[in-house]
């Protein structure tokens, strides 16, 4: 009887092991930085897409800048050459007159070049402004995600620290445990949220909570090993 009660008090302290192994690894995993850092990576991909949209855009109007130079500048050489055509005389009315047309055109072709050239430099402008508040952005959110996974990693090497030491104490207690009763009482942990044995103490079985009467204390204490009889946990009498 006494090698059981001892037994039991072993599986008790086996318990109160993996009760708090439970507890560390619920801890390890229910980090509040870790929703912090899952919004921040979120955060940082949506950047990302965001930086290289606003890069492609950049590029297509470095482009459409660039054209539109190119352009202009073809035009107003081929004006100057029109004008000097023009001022240099010796051209029938008619050519003059057809000549004067074409110069008023590419002038103002020119003109509205000019002015979808400023159009464009202006959203180039805009697009840098939105690059650079982008990369402000991200290096922020890059920085902060840093630091929350220095502070993640931190804490799970001293709750890892904690795990272990609390392992090394259950390979200590399991070996003083029969298999029978070992085996009951990994088979009842996971069906019963992780408590699979509690103290019978003042009639209260300390699984469930519930009160026990006398009869069915005396009841519990007669069986091998004692059980209560509302939740089925092992107990361990007072």
């Amino acid at each position: 009887m006494m090698e059981e009660i001892s037994s039991l008090e072993d599986l008790l302290d086996l318990q109160r092991e993996d009760s708090e192994i439970d507890r560390l690894l619920e801890q390890r995993s229910g980090l509040p930085e870790l929703d912090e850092y899952r919004a921040v990576h979120e955060r940082l991909t949506g950047l990302d897409g965001d930086v290289d949209d606003a890069t492609s855009r950049m590029r297509e109007l470095e482009l459409s800048v660039d054209k539109a130079d190119g352009e202009m500048k073809l035009a107003e050489e081929k004006l100057e050459r029109e004008e000097q055509r023009l001022f240099a005389g010796g051209l029938s009315a008619k050519e003059a007159e057809h000549l004067r047309q074409e110069v008023e055109m590419l002038r103002r072709q020119n003109s509205e070049s000019e002015t979808q050239i400023l159009e464009l430099m202006e959203l180039r402008e805009a697009a840098e402004a939105e690059m650079a508040d982008l990369s402000e952005q991200r290096r922020a959110a890059s920085h902060e995600k840093d630091r929350l996974e220095g502070i993640i990693q931190s804490n799970w090497k001293e709750i890892d620290a904690d795990i272990a030491r609390h392992e090394v104490k259950k390979t200590a207690i399991a070996p003083l445990i029969p298999i029978d009763l070992m085996e009951m009482y990994e088979e009842l942990r996971p069906i019963k949220q992780g408590v699979a044995v509690g103290r019978l103490g003042e009639g209260v079985c300390g699984g469930c909570h519930l009160a026990l009467s006398a009869a069915e204390q005396a009841q519990v204490r007669k069986q091998h090993p004692p059980r209560c009889l509302h939740c089925l946990r092992i107990l361990v009498p007072q």
